[in-house]
């Protein structure tokens, strides 16, 4: 009994390896086939007969297809599902997503071709890293889809849209008339451009000289065979003609690339000077504009200057002009004495005989100072010296009886 535990335990921990070391692989596998393809693309154009992309579609088909649960009939069977089957469904909320676009092509019809041609699309519109990252924030359907332990479930995922992204930097070119997307079984992955032996650093001998004595002790043992070696040489120019033109094609693709980064140089070139050009003209419009703003400036100070003195005179002229208007109005008032003079004259003039004062009222100044001189005729000193001429008995008339108070200067 406890044997089988120990051997059920066995075949778990293995199986658990197994399945670390195929995610591990997958990741690993497809970070290489991004390299290749981004160094690939510097030197030609990225279709569908590239190996390079032959192989990446390959190794995310494995592992969108990683553990990737079934799905059940009506008769209660279960049949292989797809991962078309998890993308439109995942994917759905995309914005300008294509599912509605891969579904409605007529030439491609299984769900593994919709699934391939999908990629394709996606890689065409450099939005697969953001298809993949929109279907993993959807745990629910993705726990739903796939089974425990997948790649699509783990943390690895997340590396595997992070990834992705550098793909946005390809432009690829696809044809989806559906001849190479239908297959019943996914492609295989190609593992010989991604296996590199290193030698240990303690190793005595190196790889050539350890090639080259394993070749001399089999030359030993057999006898040398004239065609062989003939087939080998002329192998080995193929090989090196093969190798000479593949370097004359990038060779020629980097002279181009140089013309045309060269011809970007000089349109930059020529737009920067464009552009300092137009800043120096700016500078001076705006050193132009500040000195005119300047001279307005004090133009403005010397006009505001001159109006204060110019204020400043009015206010002095106008004091001088009050002054004299006062002066002259004190000049031309009359002295007391002729004003104690014009009061008698008024009084005589509004006394009657009836010893009443009558409320006579002058039509106008001008008649007022008619009586007024003709009472001061009255009063000159001839006619003052007849009137104390008089008899002592003689006396005013109506004796007893005084002018009004009012009619009496303030004076007197």
């Amino acid at each position: 009994m406890a044997s089988l535990g120990g051997l059920h335990l066995i075949r778990k921990r293995a199986a658990s390896r197994s399945a670390t070391v195929e995610r591990r692989n997958l990741l690993m596998v497809c970070r290489f086939s991004v390299k290749t393809l981004l160094d690939r693309a510097c030197f030609e154009t990225i279709d569908d007969s590239s190996p390079e992309f032959i192989n990446f579609i390959s190794i995310l088909e494995h592992i969108l297809s990683h553990r990737l649960k079934g799905q059940t009939t009506w008769f209660g069977y279960e049949s292989p599902r797809s991962f078309w089957d998890y993308i439109k469904t995942a994917c759905s909320k995309v914005p300008h997503n294509c599912v509605r676009s891969i579904e409605s092509m007529e030439n491609v019809r299984s769900s593994r071709a919709k699934g391939r041609a999908w990629i394709r699309v996606a890689l065409m519109e450099k939005r697969l890293s953001e298809y993949i990252s929109s279907a993993l924030r959807d745990f629910k359907t993705t726990r739903r889809v796939y089974e425990d332990g997948a790649i699509m479930l783990g943390e690895e995922a997340g590396l595997l849209a992070d990834t992705l992204i550098g793909l946005n930097t390809i432009d690829f070119s696809f044809c989806l008339k559906g001849e190479g997307l239908d297959g019943s079984c996914p492609s295989v992955i190609d593992y010989t451009p991604y296996l590199k032996f290193t030698q240990n650093a303690d190793s005595i001998s190196s790889d050539e000289e350890e090639m080259r004595t394993l070749g001399s002790s089999g030359s030993e043992s057999s006898t040398p065979d004239k065609m062989a070696t003939a087939a080998s040489i002329f192998t080995e120019q193929s090989n090196l003609v093969s190798k000479c033109k593949r370097f004359e094609q990038k060779y020629h693709m980097a002279l181009e690339q140089k013309g045309y980064l060269e011809e970007l140089v000089r349109l930059r070139e020529a737009q920067l000077s464009e552009v300092v050009s137009e800043n120096k003209a700016l500078q001076q419009s705006l050193a132009d504009t500040h000195l005119s703003h300047a001279l307005e400036k004090e133009q403005l100070e010397y006009i505001i200057l001159e109006l204060q003195d110019q204020l400043t005179v009015l206010k002095n002229n106008d004091l001088r002009s009050r002054q004299e208007l006062t002066a002259h109005l004190t000049n031309q008032w009359p002295s007391p004495d002729a004003l104690d003079v014009n009061a008698v004259a008024l009084d005589t003039l509004l006394w009657k005989d009836t010893g009443q004062w009558d409320d006579k009222s002058f039509q106008s100044l001008e008649q007022l100072s008619a009586d007024m001189s003709l009472s001061q005729t009255s009063l000159e000193p001839s006619h003052t010296l007849s009137l104390e001429a008089r008899p002592p008995g003689t006396h005013w008339p109506h004796q007893g009886t005084s002018p009004p108070k009012h009619l009496c200067p303030p004076w007197t």
